[in-house]
């Protein structure tokens, strides 16, 4: 992939329509401005339990936003990522129902998970216990099949996303065949959605296990003769984050906007300074996405204990603030309090989780262009979103309050305000200095100091921000005023 900013997007919640209309945005308003996209989504259908997560038919695009032909089209602009969601598949599937007619007789039996499958001698209280789990619920759900029998299901995220055994002949075939549209399309990069949750053993976690890696490693060989890069999605402690980049093309770095909002709330920098001084170089960049923001990323280790970049208190206040700033607004969108199980992260538009300072989200932009690895903007924070308490209300869904559907007359004015002018001129700097391909050092003088530098032979160029104001200030070499 390109060394440049990417987008992430909905296709129907940016453009006011379909492929089209957002490779329109994307050559005309906005050309030039983005080197890839992730685009969310854009499967059977995209309005599904999950906002497209749990497609009927992944090999198909909805209808409503155009075609694979449109898809195409628009990785002739700009480089494209897409979701293949390895885990799990909809209770709504092809695949399943005719499981659930059928039963035994059915080509897919054996492909969806059911407890016995996993646990074939029976399963205890500590088999149970010692599955990996960041939501209050267990991952199994009891589900009366079209044949009258009644099966427990191995459900990851909800009822209607049906776990999979990756590894049976059906689903295998299943997921080459998503490759295959992927690389007729033109996609370049693949996020594995979930993917830390796709191998199931017994007196496991079932998380991240070392046959996970080895089903990265297969997966990511198959892609790699496609022409496809891979980005793993896993959120987890930031040692294990370290040792996961190693084995894989790319990562999230998802303990940076956790630590950006640290900084600028505490006028610490020392923790963002430590992070950024290990993390990994293979990492692709965030403060916001169509989730909410995680802070499970730099909190302890949920399995042995090891202290996490953050202190439990300083998360606790981190959390607070944020709720503080949005006057509550992220608060009624969290945890139980709208339907949003993940309770390690808070939904809120970033801008919003700053209270709106604009200062404060340039400054946090900035750091991110400055980090090592490709940074993704997503859509919502690029053209200065505010949490849509409208949306959330309708929906009852905590993280559509960072979902907003933008029609084109809301795009053109967010476009022409001063700081979205300023935030795309950030852009077009990371993605044209020379010296974001050389060298990176990142030293904190002072606590309440960060400085962050990257050089490439005669190019330099460094952000100082000072957090105590706050404020920052970029130099270097063939910079215009």
């Amino acid at each position: 992939m390109k060394n440049e900013v990417q987008l992430i997007t909905y296709v129907d919640r940016l453009s006011g329509g379909g492929f089209t209309q957002l490779n329109d945005l994307l050559k005309g308003p906005l050309n030039g401005v983005f080197g890839g996209a992730h685009l969310l989504p854009f499967f059977t259908p995209i309005d599904g339990a999950d906002a497209g997560f749990d497609p009927i038919d992944h090999t198909q695009v909805d209808e409503r936003l155009g075609t694979w032909e449109d898809v195409r089209a628009i990785s002739n602009t700009v480089e494209l990522v897409a979701d293949l969601i390895v885990n799990h598949v909809s209770s709504s599937s092809p695949q399943f129902l005719d499981y659930s007619e059928k039963g035994s007789d059915s080509q897919y039996a054996g492909m969806f998970l059911t407890i016995d499958r996993v646990f074939p001698n029976g399963v205890s209280g500590s088999d149970i216990l010692s599955i990996y789990r960041p939501r209050p619920t267990v991952p199994f759900s009891p589900l009366k099949l079209l044949s009258g029998e009644k099966k427990l299901f191995w459900t990851t995220f909800n009822p209607e996303q049906i776990d999979i055994d990756v590894y049976h002949p059906q689903a295998e075939a299943y997921l080459d065949s998503i490759l295959k549209k992927f690389q007729a399309a033109g996609i370049k990069m693949i996020r594995l959605d979930a993917v830390g949750y796709a191998i199931k053993k017994p007196g496991t976690s079932c998380f991240m296990i070392p046959e996970t890696f080895d089903f990265i490693s297969e997966l990511t060989a198959k892609t790699h003769t496609l022409g496809i890069e891979v980005l793993v999605e896993i959120h987890s402690h930031y040692l294990k984050q370290i040792e996961i980049a190693k084995k894989v093309d790319w990562v999230y770095d998802f303990a940076l906007p956790p630590l950006v909002l640290h900084a600028l709330f505490k006028a610490d920098s020392k923790p963002l300074a430590k992070w950024l001084s290990l993390s990994p170089r293979n990492a692709v960049t965030v403060l916001d996405t169509h989730d909410g923001i995680g802070v499970i990323d730099v909190g302890a280790d949920d399995m042995d204990g090891t202290p996490g970049l953050l202190a439990p208190e300083e998360i606790d206040d981190l959390v607070e603030t944020i709720h503080l700033r949005s006057e509550g607004q992220s608060k009624k969108a969290t945890g139980a309090a709208a339907n949003n199980l993940d309770l390690y992260q808070v939904n809120c538009t970033f801008l919003d989780a700053l209270g709106g300072r604009e200062e404060e989200y340039l400054i946090a932009r900035a750091i991110q262009f400055f980090a090592p690895g490709i940074p993704q903007v997503y859509y919502v924070g690029l053209l200065g979103g505010h949490n849509d308490m409208e949306l959330l209300a309708r929906t009852g869904v905590g993280r559509d309050i960072n979902r907003h559907y933008y029609m084109n007359d809301e795009i053109d004015m967010a476009l022409k305000q001063p700081m979205v002018q300023r935030f795309i001129e950030l852009i077009r700097l990371r993605n044209t200095h020379p010296a974001f391909n050389g060298e990176f050092h990142v030293e904190a003088p002072k606590e309440d100091l960060i400085e962050m530098r990257w050089k490439q032979d005669e190019h330099w160029i460094k952000l100082s921000v000072d957090l105590s104001v706050p404020n920052a200030s970029i130099t270097g070499r063939g910079l215009t005023e």
